[in-house]
C-alpha cells in the first residue's frame, strides 16, 4: 500500500540538498509521489528557506524541471525543533493529520536513530509507520545490533526499511538480471569454471571537504562493508526461487553467513598522500581511504576460488566493475600458449559505472593459414549510465512499501562479521601517490586487472 506522507528527518542536511531533493521531484514528475513531504530539522530554518534550500538543490543536481518542481515545493511541510525534544514529534504529529502510512526517512547521522525512533513510538507517529535508516548501520557487528534492537522496539522487521543506494543502481539490477536470466551463464559460474572474480569500485576524486565523516568511516566502513559484499552478494548468491521479498533476501543471507571473515593479512589499506592534510582530519590519522581485499566463499559452489575486492579514493579514474576471470582449456589443441600472466582470455565482464556494460572474453583465430588466435571482447550491452537514480528508485519502492532492494537485520549483522576482524588498524597502512592504484602493497593479493584499459571489440 502507498504510503500517504513523507517525513524526511535531515531535510536542511547534505544528503537532502544532493540525493534526496532531486530523488523527490523525479518521483513527482513520474507520478509516483503525491503525499505531503514534511521536513524536519533543528530550528533557525523556515518553509519558504527549505523550499528555496530545494530548488537550489535540484538545479545543482540534475536540473529544475518547470512542471515537476512547483508541484514539490506545493507538498512541501516544515517542522522545527530538537530531535530530542517531544515537543518537536508533537509538532510532527499535528502536522501528519489525517495520514495513515507515513514513511519517516532519518537522514541524520546514525547516532540520532535510537532519540528519533524513540520519540516517534512516543508521539504515536510510529504506529502503522514505515522508518527508512542510511548507512553505515552501525560502526561494528554490536553496534548494528544494538541499532536493530532500537529500532525493533518501535518498528516491525517488514516496516524497517535499511538504504543502501547501490542496490538500487540500474547496473547491478542488471547484473543479477543477466545471470538469473540467461541459461548459458549459470552453469560455469561456479569453482569448476571461475579462476577467481575481482570487483572494484574506484573514485577519482579525494574526500572532498568531508574529513570530519571520513574520519569516522574509512573506505571499509564506508562501502566495503555495505556497497562492495552486496556485489559479492549478486555475483555469487544462488539463484532464488522467486522474486519474492523474502526469497531474494534469504539467498543473500545465506551467502552473507558463507564468506569467511577477513583475515589482516588478506588486506592491505592505503591511505593517499595528502590526506592528514585534509580539513577535519587528524595529523596522525591512520584511517585508511583505500581497502584491497581477498575474500573466500566456504559453500560447495564457490569453494577455492577467490574474491578480490577493493576500494579507494584519489585513483586513476572513476569506475565500477566485476571481472569474472574464467579458467583456461585444460589443453592447447592448437599449441598456443594459453597461460600467459598477462593474458586474460576468457572472462565475463560486468562494468558498472561510468558507463554499462556487460561483455566475454573469447579467442578467436587470426586470419591466415596458422591455426593462431586473438583475445577479442564480444560485448552483449553497452549503454550509458542515464537510468532512473538509485534513491529515486528505492524512496519509490518505500513509499509502495517494497523492501526487496533494501538490507534485512540478520545481512547487515553478518556483513560486519565478514570485516570486523579488519576494523581499526588490525592491519598496516600503506600511502600512496593520487592518481595511481593504491598501495603497491596491494598486488601481492593479485594482479589486478585495470579496468580503465579498453578491451579489443570483435569485428
Amino acid at each position: 500500500m502507498n504510503a500517504d506522507a513523507l517525513v524526511i528527518f535531515g531535510a536542511t542536511g547534505d544528503l537532502a540538498r544532493k540525493k534526496i531533493f532531486p530523488a523527490l521531484q523525479a518521483l513527482v514528475k513520474r507520478g509516483a509521489l503525491t503525499s505531503k513531504v514534511i521536513g524536519v530539522a533543528r530550528p533557525g530554518f523556515s518553509l519558504e528557506q527549505l523550499r528555496q534550500r530545494a530548488k537550489e538543490s535540484v538545479t545543482e543536481h540534475g536540473g529544475l524541471d518547470p512542471v515537476a518542481f512547483p508541484k514539490l515545493a506545493e507538498l512541501l511541510q516544515f517542522v522545527d525543533g530538537e530531535y530530542g525534544q517531544p515537543a518537536t514529534f508533537e509538532k510532527l504529529r499535528s502536522a501528519l493529520g489525517s495520514a495513515k502510512l507515513p514513511v519517516h526517512y532519518l537522514a541524520i547521522p546514525p547516532s540520532m536513530f535510537g532519540a528519533v525512533v524513540e520519540n516517534l513510538g512516543r508521539a504515536g507517529c510510529a504506529d502503522n509507520a514505515r522508518v527508512i535508516v542510511e548507512k553505515p548501520f552501525g560502526r561494528d557487528r554490536a553496534s548494528a545490533h544494538g541499532l536493530n534492537q532500537a529500532l525493533l522496539s518501535v518498528f516491525p522487521e517488514p516496516s524497517i526499511f535499511r538504504i543502501d543506494h547501490y542496490l538500487g543502481k540500474e547496473p547491478v539490477q542488471n547484473l543479477s538480471y543477466f545471470r538469473f536470466s540467461n541459461t548459458f551463464v549459470e552453469p560455469i559460474l561456479n569453482r569448476s569454471y571461475v579462476q577467481s572474480v575481482q570487483i572494484t569500485m574506484a573514485e577519482k576524486i579525494g574526500i572532498e571537504g568531508r574529513g570530519r565523516l571520513y574520519e569516522e568511516t574509512g573506505a571499509i566502513r564506508d562501502v566495503i562493508q555495505n556497497h562492495m559484499l552486496q556485489l559479492v552478494a549478486s555475483v555469487a548468491m544462488d539463484a532464488p526461487t522467486s522474486r519474492d521479498l523474502d526469497a531474494v533476501r534469504d539467498e543473500k543471507a545465506r551467502l552473507f553467513r558463507a564468506i569467511r571473515p577477513c583475515a589482516p593479512e588478506h588486506v592491505v589499506r592505503g591511505q593517499f598522500r595528502g590526506y592528514r592534510s585534509e580539513q577535519d582530519v587528524a595529523l596522525g590519522s591512520t584511517v585508511e581511504t583505500f581497502a584491497a581485499m581477498r575474500l573466500h566463499i566456504d559453500n560447495w559452489r564457490w569453494a577455492g576460488v577467490p574474491f578480490y575486492v577493493r576500494a579507494g579514493k584519489a585513483l586513476p579514474t572513476s569506475v565500477s566493475e566485476v571481472l569474472v576471470q574464467l579458467k583456461t582449456p585444460p589443453y592447447s589443441v592448437y599449441g598456443e600458449s594459453l597461460c600467459d600472466p598477462d593474458s586474460r582470455t576468457n572472462y565475463i565482464r560486468f562494468r558498472l559505472s561510468p558507463d554499462v556494460a556487460i561483455a566475454q572474453g573469447v579467442r578467436v583465430k587470426l586470419r591466415g593459414e596458422a591455426m593462431r588466435g586473438d583475445e577479442v571482447e564480444l560485448v552483449a550491452t553497452q549503454q550509458p549510465n542515464d537510468h532512473l537514480d538509485a534513491y529515486a528508485r528505492l524512496l519509490g519502492d518505500a513509499i509502495k512499501g517494497d523492501a526487496t532492494l533494501f538490507a534485512r537485520e540478520d545481512s547487515v549483522e553478518a556483513q560486519w562479521r565478514v570485516v570486523e576482524p579488519i576494523l581499526g588498524d588490525a592491519s598496516a597502512l600503506y600511502e600512496y601517490d593520487k592518481g595511481t592504484w593504491g598501495p603497491a602493497e596491494a598486488d601481492r593479493l593479485t594482479d589486478w586487472a585495470d579496468p580503465s584499459v579498453l578491451r579489443k571489440p570483435a569485428g
